[in-house]
């Protein structure tokens, strides 16, 4: 898919079968890049997304002086400065669309001791940061942002103090951006969440040598900590890999086998809703866990039913429910999800944009503050509009193999923040699925 690239067309009718690989997990990836730029010693990287979310984030990392090699396709090598090693940044750091950059990297900037200013795209700047930015303030960090939206302003030097943390809302990003200013603080930082959210950025300090404390649904350190480089090898991308699984089910001519993907517990939680709702969806553990466990997955056609989601799985499926409603609009009966407001504040409002374009495609749907109730049944064709969001643009285009007729999404530049190639592996497994300019 070049820059060029404004509009998927789904054509209906795919026959999905055979195996594929989908790109490095593009949170790992984030999380092992910043990492290795404040450890010690040159972190080697394989399997690292070739995203332009995860570019912003080594790009950044550079104007913070930090030194990177690409020796091959994803491999990445870190030379990293230490905790105390980053310096001035000569200009605003633009991280793109990339959410994850900029609170993740406010959390390591807050216990710099320089004035650095972070920025983005302009569905970034819309987006929330006082989430990050309060919590941050009580650890005795200078974090402004512009009426609780960027630029972030982080400002040094500050003394960072441990404290504790309840979260009032479930989010992997605040969690892992204050385990990060944590690694600055006198005494021990702990985060506190009113549900369970993915462990990466835990599995990665661990491996990197910082001793983690981990509750039900807390996570602690103790600070200040120094890393030591070490090895990072990155699955396939769980989120990646939920659109063919999707596939597999709905448009399937035989067995899909994606090899090679991520399978952290806190990550898998579509498995466990897409089985509720009667998909034939089997894992194959493969390898050692490095930090993270990884794994075949075999998929094979079938019809599903709505379900009503359990609300525990909802905060631990957050990326993957768009896909999910367009796989509940071809379900039998009614499928029911609450307890997703976190929704309204991705790169767009998602369940907004899913409700329109549902709504367009001829499905029944009810719209509450945090969910969605959908009819499953017939899909038509239409227009569709993705609001630039990646996650929205591309279950759109997976739903598309099973609609009357084509179903076009609008506004896709930016499925390559989190998919390269996204195009090509669905061609190549079945779907048929063109970029149009």
């Amino acid at each position: 898919m070049t820059a060029a690239t404004r509009n998927f067309v789904a054509e209906p009718g795919g026959q999905v079968a055979g195996e594929l690989r989908v790109p490095g997990d593009k949170s790992i990836s984030h999380r092992a890049a910043m990492l290795g730029a404040i450890a010690e010693g040159a972190t080697e990287i394989h399997g690292f997304l070739e995203g332009e979310d995860c570019a912003a984030t080594l790009s950044a990392l550079s104007a913070l002086g930090v030194r990177h090699e690409r020796p091959g396709p994803g491999r990445v090598v870190m030379h990293g400065v230490g905790p105390r090693g980053l310096t001035m940044p000569a200009r605003p750091l633009d991280v793109g669309n990339s959410g994850t950059s900029m609170r993740l990297l406010t959390g390591i900037l807050a216990g710099q001791e320089f004035e650095s200013t972070l920025v983005g795209d302009e569905s970034l700047m819309r987006r929330p940061m006082e989430r990050v930015a309060e919590p941050l303030r009580r650890m005795g960090a200078d974090v402004r942002t512009r009426e609780g939206r960027p630029p972030v302003i982080v400002s040094g030097p500050r003394a960072l103090v441990g404290c504790e943390h309840r979260l009032d809302l479930p989010s992997a990003q605040v969690k892992s951006a204050l385990l990060l200013a944590g690694l600055f603080a006198s005494g021990r930082t702990r985060v506190q969440e009113p549900a369970r959210t993915r462990d990466h950025t835990e599995r990665m300090l661990e491996a990197f040598g910082v001793p983690v404390e981990r509750e039900a649904q807390a996570v602690a350190i103790q600070g200040p900590a120094t890393l030591r480089a070490t090895p990072v090898r990155i699955p396939g991308d769980f989120s990646s890999a939920a659109y063919f699984i999707a596939a597999g089910v709905i448009a399937g001519s035989g067995v899909l086998v994606i090899r090679d993907v991520g399978i952290n517990p806190t990550r898998t939680a579509l498995l466990e809703i897409l089985r509720l709702m009667g998909a034939d969806i089997r894992v194959h553990p493969a390898g050692e866990a490095d930090p993270e466990p990884r794994a075949d997955l075999e998929v094979r056609p079938g019809r599903l039913q709505g379900i009503e989601v359990p609300p525990a799985l909802v905060p631990v499926a957050m990326d993957e429910l768009p896909l999910l409603f367009a796989l509940a609009a071809l379900a039998d009966g009614e499928t029911v999800v609450t307890g997703a407001a976190e929704l309204r504040v991705k790169e767009s409002d998602r369940l907004a944009a899913m409700t329109a374009g549902l709504t367009t495609l001829g499905v029944a749907v009810e719209s509450s503050r945090d969910g969605l109730r959908i009819c499953g049944g017939r899909v038509k064709g239409g227009m569709v509009e993705s609001q630039g969001d990646h996650r929205v643009a591309m279950a759109f285009a997976v739903l598309g193999a099973r609609a009357d007729s084509a179903v076009v999404i609008r506004r896709v530049q930016n499925v390559a923040t989190s998919f390269p190639g996204f195009v090509e592996v669905a061609r190549a497994a079945g779907l048929r699925l063109a970029a149009k300019t």
